[in-house]
């Protein structure tokens, strides 16, 4: 199975993600990671290659969805329920707030939390967020969520010796992530809340 993919291989590679990343239909997790495999099989050093060009490729459709929900406004909001009808204000300050407090690890979730990357461009592009900070935030959000798939991908090639299988596992391993994180970050938001609900004040003896 040759590794080699080339400038052809690597162009696809960033089609894919851009894609994805502007109409989440597409795995581009899996996609950088078994793009990783493939590029360690027989040139190792194209991983390098690998890990940039699908951090670009992520940016590339975080710029092309923000200039979208940019250009369309609240009005699409409102219409696909991205925002509430009751209080679209408060939520766009709510989401800036959040985006804010730590811009890098916020865009870094919302690519991992499937269906988490739009509230946080919609906060970005609608709630007077500066889009200098949000541009140079995000190039570090995308080259580590790149990492993050190419590792799990290179960790899957070390572990399994045959290559073909190798992609398959770490296309499925790339997959799994995707769906155990939210769940994970819904468990712990669960817990808080309950944990939250048991503290009662103690009332008069």
């Amino acid at each position: 199975m040759s590794g080699d993919l080339g400038v052809t291989g690597l162009l696809a590679l960033f089609g894919v993600v851009a894609f994805g990343a502007v109409i989440p239909v597409v795995p581009t997790g899996a996609a950088v990671s078994a793009a990783a495999v493939l590029a360690r099989a027989e040139h190792p050093w194209e991983v390098v290659l690998v890990l940039l060009v699908g951090g670009a490729g992520a940016y590339a459709g975080d710029v092309v969805t923000y200039a979208a929900l940019r250009t369309a406004g609240a009005p699409l909001a409102h219409r696909v329920g991205w925002l509430r009808a009751d209080d679209p204000d408060g939520t766009l300050q709510h989401l800036r707030a959040r985006l804010e407090a730590d811009e890098v690890r916020s865009l870094l979730l919302s690519r991992l939390v499937p269906g988490g990357r739009i509230p946080v461009l919609l906060a970005a592009a609608l709630g007077g967020y500066p889009l200098v900070r949000f541009a140079s935030a995000n190039v570090a959000a995308a080259l580590l969520w790149s990492c993050l798939y190419g590792g799990i991908g290179l960790v899957g090639d070390t572990l399994i010796p045959d290559p073909v299988v190798a992609v398959v596992v770490v296309v499925l391993a790339a997959l799994a992530v995707g769906l155990v994180l939210p769940r994970l970050r819904r468990s712990r938001r669960d817990d808080a809340a309950q944990g939250g609900a048991d503290v009662r004040p103690a009332g008069p003896a």
